[in-house]
């Protein structure tokens, strides 16, 4: 059996050889792609990272520019009589409101049954239930019991009545309607239109276990009656619940918590896009150390325009460092809280305006018109974020190089891979002709050394 090798023939042919050379030219022509590659899977990495840091400043960004955040109310109450709630935009004022009545339900009881089995009628007819100005008709006949009538009422009526049954002693069961609303106009009564309600425990014997009356409060001395204990009419916007006779003291004001909590959420998110843009645009000599694009002036451009924009924005008026904003040395953003609330006990609208844009009040009897603060702020960030800008170019341009150096390494490594089947059949023919030489050179030697043997003999 023939068995063939490259480089059999040869000795010096062979497929260490081969793989040595195919190893060098790779690499020549595929390492350098493998690193290239490699440098923009890390610039993805990082960009994925900073393109959400960018994202999540600009929403802060335009989280403090929208003029709905200023409009939110805060309600503060003290005493425990009421409590309040503002809708946005509702007017900002102190009041007083001292409750001295609240209003209460009707509740009227029946008369005396032996069970809630009792029959309450000698034969078919009807009954009409009044709930102050609704009246319900009820329907009975022989067979209606108490717990029956109990059962149509809170069916028929029962948006404006609850009507139970209370066992008050042994053999002795009524029947207890109560409006389901407040004031002086729930009169509850009970007519029997057809004459057949057996005995007058739902007519003449129905009594008043609790009347109902109306609310009664001051509004800043100003006396107020209400029929109900939730009061949403006296001021628009505002949802006043009347809990205990009692005063108390109401305040609504400009949600500042809500101000404040978006304040906070912007210098987070501007101290950590600030940490990730000094961290890619680092420069140094250390390759270790540089940052990513430290060569990108895109990217370096768009953190010197934000930080720029800090000492800028504010439309001539002031800037957000009179407002207890403040920036370090090391480029960290933060806010003295008493600063910026002693400007909103000074004139709240203007902090507004200053912020998210409109008619700035200079204190002299005139205005001056600006964009706002934020607003100056987020049509620089967006300039670099937004569609179509430098961000989603760049990441566009890196998945487009992603691209062309795959295919480039693909195209490469076929063209190795035919380069080296095409030196390895040649090779292969090469060794062949060695050998088949090499064979006959060994066959004249030998014909040679066997002539010079027999001429000695």
């Amino acid at each position: 059996m023939a068995i063939s090798s490259l480089g059999l023939g040869s000795g010096v042919l062979t497929q260490d050889v081969l793989d040595k050379l195919r190893k060098a030219d790779e690499a020549g022509r595929i390492t350098p792609i493998d690193k290239e590659l490699k440098t923009l899977n890390t610039q993805k990495s990082e960009f994925s990272v900073l393109d959400a840091t960018m994202t999540n400043f600009s929403d802060a960004v335009n989280e403090l520019k929208a003029k709905t955040l200023y409009d939110e109310r805060q309600a503060t109450v003290t005493g425990t009589s009421v409590s309040v709630t503002a809708d946005a935009n509702s007017d900002v004022q102190d009041f007083t409101l001292n409750v001295t009545q609240l209003a209460t339900k009707q509740i009227e009881e029946s008369g005396s049954y032996g069970a809630t089995t009792d029959t309450i009628a000698s034969d078919t007819g009807n009954l009409t239930l009044s709930v102050g100005s609704s009246d319900f008709t009820i329907n009975y006949d022989s067979t209606t019991t108490l717990e029956d009538l109990k059962k149509s009422i809170n069916d028929i009526a029962g948006q404006k009545v609850n009507a139970t049954i209370v066992q008050i002693a042994s053999g002795d069961y009524r029947l207890f309607l109560n409006s389901v609303d407040t004031g002086s106009n729930q009169d509850i009564s009970i007519t029997d239109n057809s004459g057949n309600l057996s005995g007058t425990q739902l007519t003449d014997d129905l009594s008043s276990v609790q009347d109902g009356v109306d609310a009664t409060f001051d509004f800043n001395g100003q006396a107020i009656t209400r029929h109900s204990n939730q009061v949403d009419d006296l001021i628009t916007g505002y949802h006043i619940t009347l809990k205990e006779v009692g005063s108390s003291d109401v305040s609504v004001q400009q949600n500042r918590d809500a101000i404040l909590k978006r304040v906070d959420s912007f210098i987070e998110k501007y101290n950590a896009a600030m940490t990730e843009l000094d961290k890619v645009t680092k420069n140094s000599t250390n390759a270790d150390e540089r940052g990513v694009f430290s060569s990108e002036s895109g990217i370096s451009g768009m953190q010197d325009a934000i930080r720029n924009a800090m000492d800028t924005i504010g439309g001539g008026v002031g800037t957000i460092y009179d407002y207890g904003f403040d920036i370090d040395k090391d480029g960290k953003m933060s806010i003295d809280k008493t600063v910026f609330n002693k400007k909103l006990d000074e004139n709240a609208g203007n902090v507004e305006v200053f912020f998210s844009g409109g008619s700035f009040d200079n204190g002299d009897g005139t205005t001056t018109t600006i964009d706002g603060a934020f607003t100056d702020l987020s049509t620089i960030t967006e300039s670099y974020t937004g569609y179509g800008k430098i961000l989603d170019s760049f990441s566009k341009n890196l998945d487009a190089s992603q691209t062309t150096l795959q295919e480039r390494r693909t195209t490469t490594m076929e063209r190795l891979n035919n380069k080296y089947e095409t030196l390895q059949k040649q090779w292969g023919a090469y060794d062949a002709l060695i050998a088949r030489l090499n064979s006959s050179a060994n066959a004249f030697i030998q014909m040679v050394n066997a002539q010079n043997n027999s001429q000695k003999n």
